[in-house]
């Protein structure tokens, strides 16, 4: 996904420079826009996604039976809208936690609600409940993940995850 991803944003980039060219600054302005938040949106993706990634490496070395496998390109669904990014699947034995991260991509994917540059799901196989969606915000500083009831997500929030996977 990286690359078609880097390959985006360097159509945008010219898309930009024709729009100023042709004397269209609305359509440029609204271009850089697209582009800033595309970037956010990667950004961030990248940071959920490896996050999970790098906590899962040490108990995998410790687990045999542990393993982590990245999906990308990958789209699910939130609400009415197809979001597309990647996943990440830990297994251990019996049991899966699923880690998607996303945005829409075209009009006809939907739209992005409450004012996120993207959303993701956290799943645990057979504990529906132990699972949680996510939205990511701007804010003042830098771009948060925050669950929907506004609570910020931390990095020992994932690894509360991960200790639901491993049975802790």
């Amino acid at each position: 996904m990286q690359e078609l991803d880097v390959v985006w944003l360097e159509m945008l980039s010219q898309a930009e420079a024709d729009a100023s060219l042709s004397g269209r600054g609305d359509v440029a302005e609204y271009i850089r826009l697209r582009a800033s938040n595309d970037r956010v949106r990667m950004a961030g993706t990248k940071w959920l996604i490896g996050s999970f990634i790098e906590l899962a490496l040490e108990p995998a070395l410790a687990r045999a039976s542990l393993s982590v496998d990245r999906i990308s390109p990958h789209a699910f669904r939130r609400s009415t809208s197809n979001m597309v990014g990647e996943a990440v699947e830990i297994t251990y034995g019996m049991r899966c936690l699923t880690v998607e991260a996303g945005w829409t991509r075209t009009p006809s994917d939907g739209v992005m609600r409450h004012g996120a540059l993207a959303a993701a799901n956290i799943r645990h196989r057979g504990i529906p409940e132990a699972g949680v969606e996510l939205m990511l915000v701007r804010t003042p500083g830098l771009p948060e993940w925050i669950e929907s009831a506004g609570r910020r997500i931390t990095t020992a929030d994932l690894r509360a995850h991960l200790d639901i996977l491993l049975g802790h």
